[in-house]
């Protein structure tokens, strides 16, 4: 009786942890090695050098929150939740701002492939005054523009 008690509590515990609803993914190569990309989006507020939607990048005294200034308008606030520099990777949430998401996660990297790398980002998070396709939508499309200029 103990043992069906003890499974009732978790599978009822799981249930109640709302699953992200939305897995975006975009990869793309280079032909610089993988350091190189990492020199760029390695840096968390060197978004601004590189992202062609960025304007500029303010980071916290602590250097965990950078506040980003969109081209055209709008302001994000992204917090920086985990950094592997030997990995060339870090993850970060976005705190607020006026893309149509919420619980956002997401994860840069960059890895070896063959004589160039491979640079993956991507997403999960719950669409916020949007459909989930919308939202991927929107979210890829900041990805990809991010990819293409970090390639070029």
């Amino acid at each position: 009786m103990k043992k069906i008690c003890t499974i009732s509590a978790a599978v009822l515990l799981v249930a109640t942890i709302p699953a992200l609803a939305v897995d975006s993914k975009v990869t793309g190569t280079s032909v610089a090695g993988p350091e190189a990309i990492w020199a760029k989006i390695g840096d968390f507020c060197g978004i601004a050098a590189w992202h062609p939607a960025i304007e500029k990048c303010t980071l916290s005294a602590d250097g965990k929150v950078r506040t980003l200034a969109v081209k055209g308008g709008g302001v994000i606030h992204e917090r920086l939740e985990k950094r592997d520099d030997a990995a060339h990777s870090y993850s970060y949430s976005i705190i607020d701002g006026p893309l149509p998401v919420a619980n956002y996660l997401s994860t840069i990297s960059v890895a070896a492939d063959g004589a160039g790398s491979k640079i993956t980002w991507i997403g999960k998070f719950d669409a916020k005054g949007a459909s989930d396709a919308e939202a991927m939508k929107v979210m890829d499309g900041v990805y990809q523009a991010g990819i293409d200029a970090l390639v070029k």
